[in-house]
């Protein structure tokens, strides 16, 4: 069972994720892999290079992430462009690394899941949730971002509306890691579950 860990940024799903992974699931990070096809001397990046030029590169020779994050954020063709280098390379290499993790079920952490449209492809929806302003007051004191760059990034992902609709199960992350504890740990009960009764559409959870 292929279940799809999802949310907007700051929201915790990587915390999350090294919940589930401590409890001995597969957890599959799609920006993980999303940095492991463009490394030096792959195919992925030599395709970049193409589309977008040697300036993308840094001084070693690998990506210049900062530069065309911003260049993608500044103009929606660049933004395509990229993904339709990107996604058909990062699909096949979770799909190896699926088919390679096996357990009873695994966690695709897919921070996009919604704006790829690839809820169909999944057994089930995790979403990590917490109010815009916690996701907010979360950018600007982890990752030092500005409060306009901060909204830009807000805004350019889908609304808290969209992910929810999508949810089979859902975790409100508004508080610590400790109180996350027991939510992931309980979701890990359910779904090893209906992992093992094949019962994948089971009513979700909302937690807590």
């Amino acid at each position: 069972m292929r279940v799809g860990l999802t949310g907007g940024i700051a929201s915790g799903k990587s915390t999350v994720a090294a919940l589930f992974a401590g409890a001995a699931v597969p957890v599959i990070d799609t920006d993980i892999v999303a940095r492991e096809v463009v490394a030096p001397g792959s195919t992925g990046l030599q395709q970049i290079i193409g589309v977008f030029g040697p300036s993308i590169l840094t001084a070693d020779g690998s990506l210049d992430r900062a530069g065309l994050r911003a260049r993608i954020f500044a103009d929606e063709a660049d933004r395509k462009r990229l993904e339709s280098i990107l996604h058909p390379l990062i699909l096949e290499e979770v799909e190896r690394q699926s088919r390679r993790a096996g357990g009873s079920y695994q966690i695709h952490v897919i921070p996009l899941l919604v704006e790829s449209g690839l809820q169909d492809t999944l057994d089930r929806v995790l979403v990590v949730d917490c109010p815009e302003d916690l996701q907010l007051s979360r950018l600007l004191s982890r990752d030092g971002e500005t409060e306009a760059s901060a909204k830009q990034i807000l805004a350019s992902q889908t609304d808290r509306v969209q992910r929810l609709a999508v949810a089979d199960d859902v975790i409100v992350n508004d508080r610590s890691e400790a109180d996350l504890r027991p939510l992931v740990a309980t979701l890990d009960a359910f779904y090893r579950d209906i992992a093992g009764s094949g019962n994948f559409s089971a009513r979700g959870l909302r937690l807590p």
